[in-house]
């Protein structure tokens, strides 16, 4: 692979985590102190800074050992053929293994309906070109063989993927629509969370528009740019309309919480073509019973006496 030109002046190791969005950083850093990443031909540390438009080679170490317990559990699955899957993901299901989560996982299930899924980002990862978060729903791409994969995750990596996503915010915005460009890091004090940082974070972009509006609050549609981990999550909290639901990022004690059991995120399309075929693709996960519900009973809330500020 060549490192595109948004590369330039970043450090060879955050270029390298963007090349790879189903892999950690951690996983990334490995890679580098064992040698198995090659610059121009070279081996260089994570620190290195890159110019953009270098030729990168991985040597990708096979998948860890792990015993995979399958899970037959109900999958929405929205297309199916002999090369990938798309899946409804429900709120609540984590995707992978981790954190003390073993079982009752995407990926469990998965193994439990496919044979034979790709471990070419982890043997606890079958086929996982993606990720949504536990409490996101909505549209999931699997892949059925290595190679079908590694070029999703390429596709990913070049953001050749048009993802859209709705979300209920807090606050009503004053613009129809608009851009958020910040950059993401990791909060070092709480490794789990993300934060806006200016100084040594990643590029983010996310564009949104307004869907519409209620007394309180308001649905948006959101188009990242970027893949950066809870991005949307972390650009709507920085400009003070942060998700409805969202314990990380969201305010605590709004006085309609119990009318919003869940993180009001939905992955709702996701357009991509196909590895093999070359075909178009676009995919639409139905809005949850839930989501449309806690819209609804959100639609009935008296108005605010004051605006927030402009989004």
């Amino acid at each position: 692979m060549v490192l595109g030109p948004e590369a330039a002046g970043q450090r060879l190791d955050k270029a390298l985590a963007g090349c790879f969005p189903g892999e950690s950083r951690n996983v990334v850093q490995r890679w580098l102190e064992e040698g198995r990443v090659l610059v121009d031909g070279q081996a260089l540390p994570g620190k290195s800074k890159v110019a953009g438009g270098e030729r990168i080679e991985v040597d990708v170490p096979p998948p860890r050992p792990t015993h995979l317990v399958a899970s037959p559990l109900p999958l929405s699955v929205l297309h199916e053929d002999e090369h990938l899957v798309v899946i409804d993901k429900p709120s609540g299901m984590t995707v992978h293994p981790g954190n003390g989560q073993h079982e009752d996982t995407l990926a469990n299930a998965l193994v439990a309906r496919y044979r034979g899924l790709p471990e070419a980002s982890g043997s606890d990862r079958p086929g996982i070109v993606h990720r949504l978060d536990k409490a996101t729903s909505g549209v999931l791409v699997v892949a059925r063989s290595e190679g079908v994969q590694r070029a999703l995750s390429a596709l990913f990596a070049a953001r050749e993927v048009q993802k859209e996503y709705l979300a209920l915010v807090h606050g009503v915005p004053r613009k129809d629509e608009g851009s958020i460009e910040l950059p993401i890091g990791r909060c070092e004090a709480q490794r789990t969370k993300m934060r806006v940082d200016t100084e040594g974070g990643r590029p983010a972009h996310t564009a949104w528009r307004v869907e519409r509006r209620l007394p309180r609050n308001a649905l948006l549609r959101c188009t990242p740019r970027t893949g950066r981990t809870h991005q949307i999550r972390v650009h709507l909290m920085a400009v003070q309309h942060p998700i409805a639901g969202d314990a990380t990022y969201g305010p605590h004690g709004w006085p309609w919480e119990s009318l919003v059991p869940r993180l009001m995120l939905h992955a709702h399309r996701l357009a991509f073509r196909h590895p093999v075929t070359g075909a178009a693709l676009s995919f639409e996960a139905p809005v949850p019973e839930a989501f449309s519900a806690t819209l609804a009973a959100l639609a009935d809330l008296p108005p605010a006496s004051r605006r927030r500020a402009p989004g």
